[in-house]
């Protein structure tokens, strides 16, 4: 039978978000109804609120979430009611053309669920990046649930769906920082203090972070930066180039993006080096570069999109890695808050209050 449930909804664009109840359908063939335990509020939820991804409101938000699988549909074999798990959001297909080349991570047909979670009149929502995590339990594709080891605190393994693993993806993944490397990392906000945390495991001799906020930059210290620029009272890349023999850094992780940021990425790598975007622009945004240094500079330019991971191979690995005590995820969370505390929580996070506040049931 179909479920009432509390839910965080952003019914239009720009106004708070308000605490209804939600009707959850049964897990249909290929799907999973999950209980929710926690769920880190994102930036891309106050997107979704601001009207910035779609205008397709009401909707339904919160995305970054671990729960336990209640019930599943027909057809699911890869998790089973009592399964902890961490939701994603690029649950793969297995048969576009990137999965068929072997390169799932970028996967072209993601699944999610086929029915929707709807108001109490029946009004359809759209659930935040196919997910809708800020309610007491949510309906998501099988494929959208990575089971994981669970001895693991819910509010640090929700985590890893999404910021947190976009910034250690950047790092490992699509920057493939290797022992030795020098990395600089430009905004150290969520993403960008994971992409830190990411260069560090990885070996880096040197991991520079860069920010306009010293609590930031504070932070960043404590997640693995050897050394921090405020980019208030110097330049970012002269300050890099200097702190790497005048090179500039092998990889430099852009975790803001606007254009500005992206330039500095760009001149503050060394030749050959590579600069990886993991900051999401807004659509108005146009970046113009001379194109003889796009040439001349050589290397590579690399878009990450969600720390280019696949969850059933790194979500498992780096909740073994955090048990083990060689990756603090927790350090991650400054705040646990409940459901009604939302709004509130956006507000902290546009501040710059904190690196996650994190719902938790």
């Amino acid at each position: 039978m179909p479920q009432q449930v509390r839910a965080v909804v952003a019914r239009s664009k720009g106004e708070p978000v308000g605490v209804e109840t939600v009707v959850v359908p049964d897990p249909g063939p290929g799907e999973a109804v999950v209980e929710v335990r926690a769920c880190g509020v994102c930036h891309t939820d106050l997107h979704y609120r601001q009207g910035g991804i779609t205008d397709d409101f009401p909707f339904l938000l919160g995305h970054e979430a671990a729960g336990v699988v209640e019930a599943v549909g027909e057809g699911v074999s890869e998790v089973a009611p009592g399964d902890f798990v961490v939701l994603n959001w690029r649950a793969v297909c297995g048969q576009c053309r990137a999965c068929r080349r072997g390169r799932p991570w970028y996967c072209f047909a993601t699944h999610n669920a086929a029915r929707p979670m709807t108001l109490e009149d029946g009004t359809e929502l759209s659930a935040a990046l196919g997910i809708g995590a800020f309610a007491d339990k949510t309906l998501v594709h099988a494929g959208q649930c990575t089971k994981v080891d669970p001895a693991a605190s819910p509010a640090v393994a929700g985590l890893l769906g999404c910021g947190v693993m976009a910034g250690l993806g950047a790092a490992l993944n699509t920057g493939n920082v290797g022992r030795g490397d020098s990395v600089a990392v430009i905004g150290c906000g969520g993403v960008g203090g994971a992409a830190v945390m990411g260069a560090n495991l990885a070996g880096a001799s040197k991991v520079i972070a860069v920010d306009i906020d010293e609590r930031k930059l504070a932070t960043a210290r404590k997640l693995g930066a050897t050394h921090t620029v405020d980019s208030r009272s110097a330049d970012p890349v002269e300050a890099i180039r200097e702190l790497t023999g005048g090179f500039g850094a092998d990889v430099v992780i852009d975790a803001v993006g606007v254009p500005e940021t992206y330039r500095q990425a760009f001149y503050a790598r060394d030749l050959a080096g590579t600069v990886v975007l993991v900051g999401v622009p807004t659509p108005e945004m146009t970046l113009e570069l001379p194109l003889l240094d796009v040439f001349g500079r050589g290397g590579a330019l690399k878009s990450s999109w969600y720390g280019d991971c696949l969850p059933s191979r790194d979500f498992p690995a780096l909740i073994d890695l955090h048990l083990q005590g060689r990756l603090d995820l927790g350090a991650f969370v400054s705040e646990t808050i409940a459901l009604e505390d939302v709004e509130e929580a956006f507000a902290r996070m546009g501040a710059g209050e904190v690196l996650r506040s994190v719902v938790v049931w």
